[in-house]
């Protein structure tokens, strides 16, 4: 089953705010939250936690990664849940340190609250993101226990560098965002590896060992049951497919990233319905890829 909409997938377990760029929610003796959105939704994040732990908080919020649709709320919700830490990993903590990044990660956010406004305007508040800090470091092997639950970090680069994943054994969750890949509301598998299409494979055949009943890919759709462990596989095969793509065009335009960018945008992004990764963000995240295939055929 693919779950397309906001409240609870089961056991305990959440999507809040908006179904395209979710928070998640684990109710438990000490309730978590995954991701934090973009920094207008802030407000929508607070409000959905709100009435589902009433007087009571979250006690961390886990950061799959710091791109601007990950973390945007991050500093919202810390003020909003005086006790709550922020995890993340030593990259994550090192990159929203640097004026660069978020300067960059704000601006990303200011352009996508004016695409928010097309599907669910009376979500898109006047929030803007602002800078946070990383409360305790977190490494892939690490477990974090929740009293009948705990949260087994997995690291998963290839997206980006600082890429962590969330596993839940006792409820068979997986909070993999986009070291998992991506989809739109057709369904269709978007290949999201930015740094390292190698890492990328690896961190996805990894996650298609775990035994997985929910799948959480941060955008769009959550998966359930067969369909959640049928999507890891889709998506190695995708990410094959994206590279052949990307190869056979480099080769047929000598080369030339701009004009592959400019193609694959044209099949890939112009026909997806709305809501979809704005325009900006979606050009950087491609460009980088195809940069990443036109090195490699050089070697």
């Amino acid at each position: 089953m693919a779950i397309n909409n906001i409240g609870e997938i089961g056991q305990g377990f959440y999507a809040l705010g908006a179904s395209s760029v979710p928070t998640y929610l684990l109710d438990v003796e000490i309730p978590v939250l995954f991701d934090a959105g973009f920094s207008f939704f802030g407000p929508l994040y607070e409000k959905g936690v709100r009435e589902i732990l009433g007087t009571r908080e979250p006690s961390i919020l886990f950061l799959t990664h710091v791109h601007f649709d990950h973390c945007g709320a991050a500093a919202y919700l810390k003020d909003a849940f005086k006790g709550m830490k922020i995890a993340a990993s030593q990259k994550a903590a090192a990159i929203v340190q640097r004026p660069n990044a978020l300067k960059l990660i704000k601006k990303l956010n200011e352009q996508a609250a004016d695409s928010a406004k097309q599907y669910i305007p009376e979500g898109v508040s006047s929030e803007e993101f602002r800078p946070f800090e990383i409360d305790f470091v977190l490494g892939g092997g690490d477990t974090i226990d929740l009293g009948s639950a705990s949260v087994r970090v997995i690291s998963s680069p290839g997206h980006t560098w600082d890429m962590l994943s969330y596993y839940i054994p006792e409820r068979k969750i997986l909070i993999a965002s986009e070291a998992a890949g991506g989809t739109d509301l057709t369904g269709a598998i978007i290949t999201e590896f930015i740094v390292d299409f190698d890492e990328y494979i690896a961190s996805l055949k990894y996650l298609a060992t775990l035994d997985v009943e929910v799948l959480c890919i941060s955008h769009i759709y959550t998966y359930v049951g067969v369909q959640a462990r049928e999507f890891l596989n889709r998506s190695l095969q995708a990410a094959y497919d994206f590279k052949t793509l990307a190869d056979k065009l480099l080769l047929r335009e000598k080369g030339d990233v701009a004009r592959v960018v400019q193609l694959i945008k044209s099949h890939e992004y112009d026909p997806r319905p709305i809501p979809k990764q704005p325009e900006p963000a979606y050009l950087l995240n491609l460009e980088a890829r195809v940069q990443w295939f036109a090195r490699a055929l050089k070697k």
